[in-house]
């Protein structure tokens, strides 16, 4: 590795390359607070988690975007924890109503007090790691026990094209000795702060994340490093970052598979929107990512619940997206022979009268080859109409309510608790913040 100074410019060897796609392990377990669900991070496994950090929430009364307060939060953490195609939490949303110097540690201080899944988070600033690390050891015990059964995944981001920030680079060596996963999530944008062909994207993309990951082995050797990213096609008759864009998809799928090369567990941001509301965009963009980043076998895919270029987040799209995340995992379990052989003794006793609505072998199988979705409509027309003709955007609305209300908040034990709050009030008061916002517990 050669540094030079003045440039503040470091070229990596292919040597040095190498050396630490060895000493990167392929794969890595994650753990929900407890410490008892295990998560396979490797290999063609798929897990999805909502997408972050939106810094807007879609209002479910007024369907326009607002800031989020620490109520919102909650709702988010809570709602996140009942979706059972989600395996992960994120710190997804931004808190308008705490010092924007300590939003990083207070949404992560949400996250764990209202969802038992693991969680995807990050740092904002340089000195907002070691809270944020004291409250993932106040839930595992020790050090030593964080480090075995991994709560949290840190997010790092380069800026490109091919750099590191202070922050950044920070992060990936913090995160790397106390033994947390780091996910680096690489941002090109085709043209504008990339090569703006998808193969000149993929080539800066690849070379940021090795670049990552090097950082990482030299920290620490053997630390896991999760192989992501979230670029997109950058439209030039917009000046947008359409993460919806087909293209952005082909370059995610594209840069997985590089990954998957090298035996790394992979990330991506996919399975989101850049509609602004609940409609129809929302609907084709989210499934075609959803379904293209399971079959791609993306590790952890990032975008449940996220509209408008990744800056507004929304529960009841999140309700929505949990549905097509179940739809991605049947895809994935794939065509299962049922019986042997298949459908034989079915047929060969057929006569005319025969029909296979009450058959034993009708009633076997049925609930094992089908999935129901609960938001999906499936009413014939006459009983839609009769029920008050609810589009799926009403029907989630009704189940965000129905599923907070059904399900009492998963908090830890009053210690845990108490010493959650202690670190997050000394990180606030650290930082001219007096005091927390009052929480309502259910």
């Amino acid at each position: 590795m050669k540094v030079d100074a003045s440039s503040q410019r470091v070229r990596i060897t292919a040597k040095l390359i190498e050396n630490s796609l060895s000493s990167t392990p392929p794969s890595l377990k994650m753990y929900d607070r407890d410490g008892e669900i295990e998560y396979l991070l490797g290999g063609d496994e798929v897990h999805f988690d909502p997408g972050s950090v939106a810094v807007t929430i879609l209002d479910s009364e007024t369907q326009q975007e607002r800031k989020a307060v620490t109520n919102d939060l909650i709702r988010f953490a809570r709602l996140t924890d009942c979706l059972e195609h989600l395996h992960f939490q994120s710190t997804g949303i931004l808190s308008t109503d705490v010092s924007e110097i300590v939003s990083d540690s207070y949404r992560l201080y949400i996250g764990l007090l209202f969802s038992k899944k693991p969680i995807v988070t990050g740092t904002f600033r340089v000195e907002g790691f070691e809270p944020m690390h004291r409250m993932l050891v106040a839930i595992r015990g020790s050090e030593r026990n964080l480090a075995e059964k991994p709560l949290a995944i840190f997010d790092a981001c380069p800026s490109p094209p091919l750099k590191w920030s202070n922050l950044t680079a920070q992060s990936l060596i913090d995160s790397a000795r106390a033994g947390i996963p780091s996910e680096l999530i690489s941002m090109g944008m085709t043209g504008a702060t990339a090569p703006v062909t998808i193969t000149g994207t993929l080539v800066q993309h690849v070379v940021e994340n090795l670049s990552g990951l090097v950082i990482c082995q030299l920290a620490k050797k053997g630390t896991p490093v999760i192989f992501g990213g979230c670029p997109v096609s950058f439209d030039m008759r917009k000046g947008t970052t359409p993460i919806g864009a087909i293209e952005t998809m082909m370059i995610d799928s594209a840069y997985v598979q590089i990954g998957k090369h090298f035996n790394l567990p992979t990330h991506s941001y996919m399975g989101m929107s850049d509609a602004k509301i609940n409609d129809a965009q929302g609907g084709f963009e989210t499934g075609i990512g959803t379904i293209l980043a399971a079959l791609s076998g993306v590790n952890v895919i990032s975008g449940a619940g996220i509209l408008d270029f990744i800056r507004c987040q929304s529960l009841e799209k999140m309700v929505v997206d949990n549905e097509i995340c179940g739809m991605a995992y049947r895809l994935l379990e794939g065509i299962t022979q049922r019986g042997d052989p298949i459908a034989l003794d079915i047929f060969k006793d057929f006569a005319p009268d025969t029909q296979f609505l009450s058959m034993p072998h009708t009633r076997k199988w049925y609930r094992e080859e089908h999935t129901f979705p609960k938001l999906i409509d499936r009413e014939p027309y006459d009983i839609w109409v009769s029920k008050g003709r609810k589009p799926i955007t009403e029907r989630a609305k009704e189940e965000v309510e129905n599923l907070l209300q059904k399900n009492p908040p998963p908090l830890p034990d009053n210690e845990t608790q108490k010493a959650l709050k202690e670190i997050m009030l000394s990180e606030a008061q650290r930082n001219d913040m007096p005091s927390l916002p009052e929480i309502d517990i259910p």
